[in-house]
């Protein structure tokens, strides 16, 4: 379904609701993650909404990029743009975590966008460097594991920060978040997603206040208590500034809340519904 300068390739995703529901609401994941992380969450908004949960490119069940210089923004919001117009939606509403909150940033910043709402879960416009290196201590070099319930363990290890999750939680993540190899299983995503983090150069604190500043749209921006990737600081600025978003910190959270609690699913629902 997409294109660009690595060719045509596709984007799986997976659809909640009524198909015919003008209200479109596009959840987007983080990093290495996928689309089904959004499970429960689109279950409990389906009602409401057309729920929409993409693989971003060289993850899930999407296509890998031929060229895997183009894993970044550009590419991924070509990416969403087409997967809107396949659509057919007017406007959308727009649930990111980490770096699909970046996407979604860039793409409310875009004059005459079609993003009405955008809750962004624990991501903004600063992203310090400490974050990023430990990000690019296991991004890129995904094990091998004997069997999923390696691969499980491993996940609730690093991705312990993503909260309190039940034990069917883990292993659904477990079940959608891998995929076979020789010798058992590995996790499910390009390891080549990770050549941003593997430049010549240090890793460098990201700033993106000027993309911020031109977001008009109602923001929420969702803060796990102890990330370290959306800073206090820069969450309290980020409610003085640019579309002054709504701020809620999760508690015993860190980057980034899963999204799989009631009370995180009821603050997004009740921030979302019509006016």
């Amino acid at each position: 379904m997409g294109e660009g300068a690595s060719g045509f390739h596709d984007m799986a995703y997976v659809e909640w609701g009524d198909p015919s529901n003008a209200r479109v609401l596009i959840c987007v994941h983080g990093l290495t993650r996928n689309g089904r992380d959004f499970d429960v969450l689109a279950a409990a908004l389906q009602d409401d909404y057309r729920v929409i949960c993409p693989d971003v490119a060289g993850r899930g069940r999407s296509d890998w990029l031929t060229d895997p210089a183009h894993y970044g923004p550009v590419q991924y919001d070509a990416d969403m743009n087409a997967l809107i117009a396949q659509l057919d939606a007017v406007s959308v509403d727009w649930i990111g975590t980490s770096m699909g909150g970046i996407i979604g940033m860039v793409m409310a910043a875009t004059p005459e966008n079609v993003i009405r709402r955008m809750v962004l879960n624990d991501v903004g416009p600063c992203i310090p460097k400490a974050a990023l290196e430990r990000i690019g201590t296991y991004v890129g070099h995904p094990p091998v594991f004997d069997d999923v319930a390696e691969l499980e363990a491993y996940l609730r290890q690093v991705h312990a920060p993503f909260g309190d999750l039940t034990d069917a939680q883990w292993a659904h993540m477990a079940a959608h978040g891998g995929r076979p190899v020789e010798g058992g299983w590995t996790l499910g995503y390009d390891p080549d997603i990770a050549l941003p983090f593997m430049g010549d150069g240090a890793l460098q604190d990201v700033e993106m206040w000027a993309l911020w500043d031109a977001i008009e749209c109602p923001t929420l921006a969702l803060r796990g208590e102890a990330s370290d990737l959306l800073l206090a600081d820069t969450a309290a600025e980020m409610a003085t500034r640019g579309p002054k978003a709504d701020l809620v910190t999760i508690p015993g959270c860190g980057h980034a809340p899963a999204l799989m609690a009631d009370e995180q699913i009821n603050v997004i629902r009740d921030w979302l519904a019509p006016d």
